[in-house]
């Protein structure tokens, strides 16, 4: 890199880190709100909570990152342009595509970290995050008992705590257990608590008593004094067998590879196979963005009114390629007809990008109408 590359290279990463950093910390913002009710219903600890949140990030930075550095070589050649310093770059006879250089640079680094992400970093981590929460699901032992509530573990099990003098202490407890619908039993107890046992839960109940309903006699309910009984809760969640795998845990080579009857429901084969091929695409965003927003800037002559214009320009082809390639992606998954127009979408922008930068001139006559009412004006004002 020469010594112009360098200077806006540096301008480019720390801007980018600042606005990827903040977007980042919003996303993550979101994602802890939302997982807060496990927090509170299952008694998560602080560190499998912050665990899964981080384990979600990844698939989030593929997104991130192309929409940051977006804003950052806006922000930065914008500053640039106002500062007069791409017009005497200009006048030195340094071309539009020069001075794009830092950009390029820059996207492909990030193109290849977020390849490392939709390869392997992504499907890793979801699948790892799937695993936690599924454990966490059908798992007895992340289940806190609230004070004054009828807890319900299952359909079969309920669990009222007056009040809880320690972590692990309960006190005023009352227990209906229905798991043996011919004959429900409920239990009070003057104190207990909720042990994990080897292979689930079971509430122990100290000094209390159990009443029994025969259903076959409901006039004659049995009544049995206790100084300590455990209840063993194993089994009362019907954890299936085995988890369905989504197609965001799955790895490109195998979402490529996929049988209708590897998948679920038939219907949703379309949409496993789109999602390979768009973790083979969605890193080429992060060139076309990024050289998207450098070339309206950098296409025609300068302007003394600004670069609004420009930028307008740039966030709305943006934001139509955002729609265009959501869109694209659920016509595809339903009709497999349509995959080679997702590749189509990515090239396309990006070849018209680089002839953008190439001959500047000839794309400029975009803006040339502007700049010819600015010249006249400001003759008209000399």
């Amino acid at each position: 890199m020469n010594r112009i590359t360098r200077y806006i290279f540096k301008q480019l990463v720390t801007s980018l880190a600042l606005i990827a950093f903040v977007m980042t910390g919003v996303i993550w913002l979101f994602v802890a709100v939302r997982a807060v009710e496990s927090i509170v219903n299952r008694g998560l600890s602080v560190e499998l909570f912050l665990a899964m949140t981080a384990l979600q990030l990844p698939n989030f930075l593929t997104q991130i990152v192309p929409i940051s550095l977006f804003i950052a070589v806006l922000f930065v050649y914008t500053r640039l342009t106002s500062d007069r310093e791409i017009v005497v770059l200009r006048a030195a006879g340094i071309s539009p595509f020069s001075l794009a250089r830092p950009v390029l640079w820059l996207s492909l680094l990030l193109m290849i970290f977020v390849y490392s992400l939709t390869l392997y970093g992504t499907p890793k981590s979801y699948q790892k995050f799937r695993e936690m929460q599924w454990d966490v699901r059908y798992s007895l032992a992340h289940i806190v008992l609230k004070e004054g509530v009828f807890n319900s573990f299952s359909d079969a099990i309920t669990v009222y705590v007056r009040e809880r003098s320690t972590e692990n202490e309960l006190r005023g407890l009352l227990v209906h257990d229905n798991r043996d619908p011919k004959r429900p039993v409920t239990y009070h107890a003057e104190s207990g608590s909720l042990l994990e046992a080897t292979d689930g839960a079971k509430v122990v109940l100290l000094k209390g008593n159990s009443i029994i309903i025969d259903k076959d006699n409901p006039g004659k309910p049995s009544v049995a004094f206790f100084d300590r009984y455990d209840l063993d809760l194993t089994g009362i969640l019907k954890k299936p067998p085995a988890r369905f795998r989504e197609g965001r845990e799955r790895m490109v080579n195998e979402l490529l590879t996929l049988r209708i009857q590897d998948v679920g429901n038939p219907k949703d084969f379309g949409k496993f196979i789109v999602e390979g091929h768009q973790r083979i695409i969605q890193p080429l965003t992060v060139i076309t963005f990024a050289l998207l927003a450098v070339a309206c800037l950098l296409a025609g002559d300068f302007s003394r009114r600004g670069n609004l214009n420009r930028i307008l320009v740039a966030v709305g082809v943006f934001v139509a390629l955002m729609i265009m390639n959501l869109g694209l992606g659920n016509l595809t998954a339903k009709n497999l007809v349509l995959l080679p127009l997702l590749y189509l979408s990515a090239a396309l922008p990006l070849a018209l990008c680089v002839l953008v930068l190439l001959f500047p001139m000839s794309i400029g006559r975009l803006f040339q109408r502007r700049s010819a009412s600015e010249a006249s004006y400001g003759g008209a004002v000399r």
